[in-house]
């Protein structure tokens, strides 16, 4: 795909990053412009007398929280805290999804790095319905993890999905198209990664934005070494993410005129104007569909790439299995 530049691609500046993490990240230097989940502890809540013993079950975010959100955003709730495999058809149970348009779905169970049950995503068998209504009912009141903890209060979450606004990533053609509602709207030159630094395939939604993002390769184990051609710490703006780990799209002043493959270190680079354009345009849980890429397709809960798993994999890892929803 080309040579790799310096300073470009991106890195998570601090903290912790995926293992295996060969490419993009970053930290936001300004607010972000989306807020993508929101804080679900039960800070204050007191076990009722009628409650088992036991100390309480804790929600660590549900998302997402409000607001309009894109056709491919799952429904994502993470514990502070293991759920049991044995526990996990009966807090399932109490996760009741409705919705103005009746979809098909299900849920799924990620493991965490040490094997243990934190997060659990619904999605849709097929993208939402643009307009539809969906309510989350969290009533996990009283409810086990199986592990001793009980649940100590209801939560309800809704939100809104909005236009059918998808992004299709072509590596090898080094091109992105955007439609809306089954129209394109824009087409655009990108680079995506490099050989050495292969962008993820699957389909992504979108995690955030931020107006700008300090990104460094020393914080992802690229280099640290400021001679090496690998070495960047930058600053740079219209950042629109896509996983955990770090892949953005995003504008790159070392490639201010993409589209010939010079390769990131594994996010997808846009010319300024377009990258604005498409900050500007795009919103938390639009579908983003990259392919082509030698790296291979993206974990799952690498962010929100529920989309990337076919339906039967998906519903390996559900306890009670495939469910329509009830009217909102």
């Amino acid at each position: 795909m080309g040579r790799i530049t310096r300073d470009i691609g991106i890195a998570l500046l601090a903290g912790a990053v995926l293992a295996g993490t060969s490419a993009c990240g970053g930290k936001k230097s300004a607010a972000s412009d989306e807020k993508s989940s929101s804080k679900a502890g039960t800070a204050g809540a007191k076990p009722s007398p009628t409650h088992p013993s036991g100390p309480p079950m804790k929600l660590e975010t549900i998302s997402p929280d409000s607001g309009t959100v894109g056709v491919a955003m799952p429904i994502s709730v993470e514990f502070t805290k293991p759920v049991a495999s044995s526990a996990r058809a009966e807090v399932e149970r109490h996760l009741k999804v409705t919705a103005s348009t009746p979809v098909v779905g299900a849920w799924h169970w990620f493991r965490d790095d040490d094997g243990h049950y934190t997060r659990v995503d619904w999605r849709p068998k097929d993208y939402w319905p643009s307009g539809t209504k969906v309510t989350v009912n969290a009533d996990l009141d009283g409810v086990g993890d199986g592990n001793g903890r009980y649940g100590t209060r209801a939560y309800r979450h809704s939100f809104t999905i909005g236009a059918d606004f998808e992004t299709t990533v072509s590596v090898p053609d080094h091109k992105m198209k955007i439609t809306q509602n089954g129209k394109e709207v824009r087409s655009m030159p990108m680079d995506a990664g490099s050989e050495e630094f292969p962008s993820w395939d699957g389909t992504m939604a979108v995690m955030d934005r931020q107006r700008w993002v300090h990104m460094t390769s020393c914080s992802v184990g690229i280099t640290c070494d400021k001679g090496n051609p690998n070495f960047y710490d930058t600053t740079l703006p219209w950042d629109v993410q896509l996983t955990n780990s770090g892949t953005y799209v995003h504008f790159s002043n070392q490639h201010p005129h993409p589209g010939h493959g010079e390769g990131s270190h594994g996010c997808i680079h846009l010319s300024e104007d377009d990258a604005q354009w498409y900050y500007n345009n795009v919103h938390l849980g639009d579908p983003v569909t990259i392919k082509g890429s030698p790296r291979g397709n993206t974990p799952a809960d690498n962010g929100y790439a529920a989309f990337t798993l076919g339906w039967d994999k998906w519903l390996k890892d559900s306890a009670t299995g495939q469910q329509t929803t009830g009217a909102a």
